[in-house]
């Protein structure tokens, strides 16, 4: 019996010794000459990351720990992803990472402005972010979205996205269309009485020629005045970003006297109305405008080329203001304040 009870001892003491050894290696730093990234696959266990480890060097035994991990029980699921490793973690440290899933995260920022084409390229030139979407039309994007049949030019909300290594464009442009359903519900129900606009597609129509028009901040619900005004007379938006996204791919920098009188379903030259889509996708400031509109009795509005526009009642002072500023443009002269191009293209910036 007191064989049998030393023995015991002596088991208990033994065990005891390689908790306490495994404990001190997790309390070791890994054996790193620079920060790095290392990528947990999915399904793997923390003693196969261990493995790893051991194999790479960064530790010198994968089995003290594997042998505490065992005795004490504190392994619990890890989950998957990239993990930024330094000289200075220790294996408990990771551990503690990998089960709380601190990965590695990169940005991508969807500008104000830009257009569903110009989306998807950020999208796909986003670094570690699968481009499941690529060889999908239009038409397959918005159905795995839930609104087939709806054309997707700015049912996307432009901001700055987080995502980590493993999520696709189709995540983060689900993330984008639900931000902006919401925030345009919202608007919607906060709208002024007596807009002619008859749905909240109408105000997001409106909201991305706002936002194509102006990048000055003060002046987006005196735009937004200017064509509630029009809409509610019966005149004609006449607006050159209309008339650009209807060229497409034929718009070089420029537009003349006749693409302002080619006929295309956006051309609110030649079109009474709201155009049938979206331009681009507007941001909060130009959705908000396009349902709270500055009161006022402008109709009329040219760019001065610094960025700004100068509005005008009547005709007649609308035609003086045009005279002024844009018949005798300078080099630098721009409607907008300078834009930012989307990856590998030109912006398609109105004026």
């Amino acid at each position: 019996m007191k064989k049998l009870s030393l023995m015991f001892v002596l088991f208990l003491a033994l065990l005891t010794g390689l908790a306490g050894w495994g404990y001190q290696q997790l309390q070791r730093p890994l054996q790193l000459p620079e920060t790095q990234i290392y990528l947990v696959a999915p399904g793997s266990s923390f003693i196969r990351v261990l493995n790893e480890l051991e194999q790479r060097g960064w530790i010198d035994s994968a089995l003290p720990v594997r042998l505490w991990l065992r005795l004490t029980g504190e392994e619990a699921r890890i989950r998957p992803g990239e993990y930024q490793v330094t000289p200075q973690t220790r294996i408990l440290d990771l551990l503690d990472q990998m089960q709380r899933g601190e990965v590695v995260t990169y940005r991508v920022t969807l500008l104000e402005g830009w257009t569903f084409r110009q989306i998807r390229a950020a999208l796909y030139q986003a670094e570690k972010l699968t481009p499941e979407t690529q060889d999908w039309s239009e038409a397959e994007i918005m159905a795995a979205l839930g609104m087939p049949d709806m054309p997707a030019e700015g049912w996307f909300f432009p901001d700055t996205y987080t995502y980590a290594k493993g999520m696709s464009d189709l995540d983060l442009l689900r993330q984008s269309h639900q931000r902006m359903k919401s925030l345009l519900e919202e608007v919607w129900e906060s709208r002024q009485v007596g807009l002619p606009l008859q749905t909240a597609y109408e105000a997001l129509i409106l909201a991305s020629i706002i936002e194509r028009e102006t990048g000055a901040p003060h002046e987006r619900r005196d735009i937004a005045g200017v064509f509630t005004r029009r809409l509610q007379q019966g005149m004609r938006l006449q607006t050159d970003p209309t008339v650009i996204y209807g060229m497409g791919e034929a718009y070089q920098g420029r537009i003349t006297r006749r693409d302002l009188r080619e006929p295309t379903p956006w051309n609110t030259y030649v079109i009474r109305g709201l155009p049938p889509t979206p331009i681009a996708s507007p941001g909060a400031a130009a959705l908000r405008a396009s349902v709270d509109p500055a009161d006022g009795e402008t109709l009329f509005f040219v760019a001065r080329g610094d960025g700004t526009h100068h509005f005008s009642v009547t005709l007649q002072e609308h035609n003086q203001a045009v005279r002024r500023y844009q018949l005798n443009r300078s080099a630098d002269y721009r409607s907008w304040p300078a834009p930012t191009p989307s990856p590998s293209e030109e912006s398609d910036d109105a004026r």
